[in-house]
């Protein structure tokens, strides 16, 4: 699919806009459906805020329903080839199809910790980070109180709904965007 001007997105048919935006939440369509009467959007910078803002009025229980929404990293969903095409990209970029089997698991291992303590998985932006970081990462993540890493979590599927929006939009300066993280 060729990337959409933000013209494109604010001619948008209702069921279009879903489709096309239903996966920039993993899983989470209903984003996409609750924010598609605030078009018109001026960019992809206050179309990713109207991500956020929706994100942000919810209770710390829709939130965390939001991180039971991501898959585990290099997981078994991700083993069966069952990802979403935009987690395969980013567990990809990320190097998670190279870990070693000791990698492998003790980050099984530790995403087990992580689910036990907290009830979700635990949610990092890939594309901003490799393997050796996301597995320390979780480490130092798994010391936090459950307010914090929820907090943290959501942070995180910001700065992941950012980049599908990029995979999806026109935009210029798309570097000049991705250092605002």
């Amino acid at each position: 699919m060729s990337p959409l001007s933000i013209n494109q997105v604010n001619e948008m048919e209702y069921e279009d806009f879903i489709s096309t935006f239903g996966n920039v939440v993993e899983h989470c369509s209903l984003f996409a459906a609750a924010i598609w009467s605030q078009r018109p959007f001026h960019g992809v910078k206050q179309l990713h805020k109207t991500f956020c803002d929706f994100i942000d009025t919810l209770p710390k229980l829709g939130k965390e329903g939001i991180l039971r929404s991501h898959p585990d990293l290099a997981g078994r969903i991700a083993e069966r080839g069952l990802l979403t095409t935009e987690s395969t990209k980013e567990q990809l970029a990320a190097e998670l199809n190279t870990l070693t089997p000791e990698e492998k698991a003790n980050l099984t291992r530790l995403n087990e910790a992580y689910k036990t303590k907290f009830g979700f998985p635990f949610v990092i932006c890939a594309r901003d980070n490799k393997k050796a970081a996301i597995l320390s990462g979780l480490e130092a993540r798994l010391e936090n109180e459950t307010e914090k890493e929820v907090i943290q979590g959501v942070e995180e599927v910001k700065k992941i709904a950012f980049y599908r929006l990029l995979d999806i939009l026109q935009h210029e300066e798309a570097e000049k965007l991705i250092g605002g993280w």
